[in-house]
This record gives C-alpha cells, sequence and structure tokens, in this order.
C-alpha cells in the first residue's frame, strides 16, 4: 500500500508534500508530483500539508482519480528506484494520463 497524488497538484506542485516526506520518496515531474510506491514507507507526513487535498492513501482515492494510482506506478517502471527525489532532481516527462489534460490553473 501507498499514497498516491491525484489530479488536484497537476499544474500547481505545492511542494510542501516534498518538505515534510522523511524518506524522500516524492519526485517532482513537469506537471505534477509523483509518490514511489515501492519507497513509499505509508507514513502518512504528506497527505496534511498538500493545501489541494491531492494526496491519498492508495484505498482512498475518490473513484474519478482512481487512474492515478495506476499513473504512480507505471510512471516509474521506467525509472525503477532512484532511492531518492532529491538526488534525482525534476524529471522531464509525465505519465500520459497527465499530459493530456488541457492546463489545470497554476503558473502555465
Amino acid at each position: 500500500m501507498t499514497y498516491v497524488i491525484a489530479e488536484p497538484c497537476v499544474d500547481v506542485l505545492d511542494k510542501a508534500c516534498i518538505e515534510e516526506c522523511p524518506v524522500d520518496c516524492i519526485y517532482e515531474v513537469n506537471r505534477m508530483l509523483y509518490i514511489h510506491p515501492d519507497e513509499c514507507v505509508d507514513c502518512g507526513a504528506c497527505e496534511p500539508v498538500c493545501p489541494v487535498e491531492a494526496i491519498f492513501y492508495e484505498d482512498d482515492v475518490p473513484a474519478q482519480w482512481k487512474q492515478y494510482y495506476t499513473a504512480n506506478v507505471e510512471f516509474f517502471e521506467d525509472l525503477g528506484s532512484p532511492g531518492g527525489a532529491s538526488k534525482v532532481g525534476k524529471i522531464d516527462k509525465d505519465h500520459p494520463i497527465v499530459a493530456v489534460l488541457p492546463p489545470q490553473g497554476g503558473d502555465h
């Protein structure tokens, strides 16, 4: 089980969750943040600090955003488990589910 970041994060990328994560498993990508399912320790520190309420426990993702669980898992299939978002830096790609969305707000 893991935490999942869903659509409210797209084009917002507040990053308060990154500051709270004790294991550095939240990766910044072009349009949103992704939680690495194998690196997440399920501590839940990220969830209450998200200003747009985009973070959910895997079983609690609202029905309209269930595909974001798949997006979080599939995003890391090619990347593997780098063992820390801070050393990787911003990743210049998005999952196809996110890439096709129209601009959601933020500074885009």
